[in-house]
């Protein structure tokens, strides 16, 4: 297939399950507020000024300096009014994008500097997403959002933020997550909210194998049980190409034989067992997991039919949107619109939306819309 035009990648349908709230603050948004609580550490001035720091920042290399950009968008989401604001403009961008459905994720212990609850911060986002979802609709656009909540790896509270995300399931929160530094936090630190998580039928996803190799996702999946791997980049550390690591001669690798190319055990497993791997090109680029979207595994793993999704991570930070994903996926390593249909309908396969729900949009919603682009 040709190449899909800019028109036709704004045109098709996207499904995001990897996206930070306090990582896609519109810049304008982080100055507005932070006049108006008094917050006075930013480190520019104006909204363009702002952006280019974030982005800047961000392009370290590292992910441990990566997340310390947050602490200036986390500041500013400590208010029940803050926090609907920054939900309402996530789901109205994320619907002008072109994004019909959306997982996104948030930290609730961040949010209590200035004495709100636990639950008052998750039904303040709630609420902020039904806002922008309703003006998504006056606007003509279809989005559905939904909640992840999330723990912080280095913190001692996932057992409460697994109990809070049960508590609110039937509101729109539909999983649980663990971020953060992943070195020398690793995934079985947080074991009794997983265990109570699985008594509970409930769905979670864990941030493995992006900073940290192959035995981070191993200890999500085989001690923690989870059901998606935020990032999992690092699987491609057990795919092998001729007996060497695959990632030593990846251009000769993407256009062999498939057959040419072994798994390792835990690799077979992923694919087997189609764990979904929320891959997130730009990001991975920004904090050294991937040497450029032109390297990014995710491409190789796509041919290797692993169940793989594409996602933001962070829109603000990575100055990017799921539109932009796509076209870079597109000029940079031959991507064409059958592959953005296959992607997206992975993601949405992927959620954690009931079964009925996810069939529905792939049906009504995904399907017709690239039939319309030509697929």
């Amino acid at each position: 297939m040709t190449r899909p035009t800019d028109e036709q990648i704004a045109r098709a349908p996207k499904a995001l399950l990897h996206d930070h709230l306090d990582g896609g603050v519109r810049p304008a948004t982080v100055l507005e507020i932070a006049r108006e609580i008094g917050y006075e550490d930013l480190p520019a001035a104006t909204p363009d000024a702002l952006a280019a720091w974030f982005r800047d920042s961000a392009d370290s290399g590292s992910l441990v300096r990566y997340l310390e950009t947050f602490a200036h968008t986390v500041a500013v989401m400590q208010t029940p009014d803050g926090l609907r604001r920054v939900a309402r403009e996530c789901a109205l961008d994320l619907a002008r994008d072109s994004v019909v459905y959306a997982e996104v994720r948030f930290a609730p212990e961040l949010h209590l500097e200035r004495g709100l609850s636990l639950p008052e911060v998750v039904q303040a986002v709630l609420d902020g997403f039904a806002e922008g979802v309703a003006q998504a609709a006056d606007e003509g656009r279809t989005i559905v959002v939904r909640a992840l909540l999330t723990a912080m790896r280095h913190a001692a509270k996932s057992l409460e933020i697994a109990e809070l995300a049960v508590d609110f399931r039937d509101r729109g929160v539909v999983g649980f997550d663990i971020a953060g530094a992943e070195a020398g936090y690793p995934p079985t630190r947080h074991l009794d909210a997983f265990e109570y998580l699985r008594r509970e039928n409930a769905h979670f996803t864990i941030h493995a194998g992006e900073a940290f190799g192959l035995p981070s996702i191993w200890e999500a999946l085989a001690w923690c049980g989870a059901d998606r791997l935020g990032h999992g980049v690092r699987i491609v550390d057990d795919v092998f190409f001729r007996g060497a690591p695959v990632m030593d001669n990846l251009d000769e690798a993407l256009v062999a034989d498939p057959r040419e190319i072994t798994l390792g055990r835990l690799a077979s497993y992923v694919r087997d067992a189609r764990i979904p791997l929320e891959m997130c090109p730009s990001s991975n680029v920004q904090t050294g997991a991937a040497a450029s979207v032109a390297a990014h595994p995710i491409t190789l793993l796509k041919k290797l039919r692993f169940r793989v999704t594409l996602n933001t991570d962070n829109r603000l930070m990575s100055d990017t949107s799921m539109g932009k994903e796509m076209r870079l996926l597109v000029a940079d390593a031959d991507w064409d619109l059958a592959d953005l249909r296959w992607v997206t309908i992975n993601a949405m396969k992927s959620s954690f939306l009931p079964f009925d729900e996810r069939l529905a949009i792939i049906e009504e919603v995904v399907k017709p819309g690239y039939a319309t682009l030509g697929l």
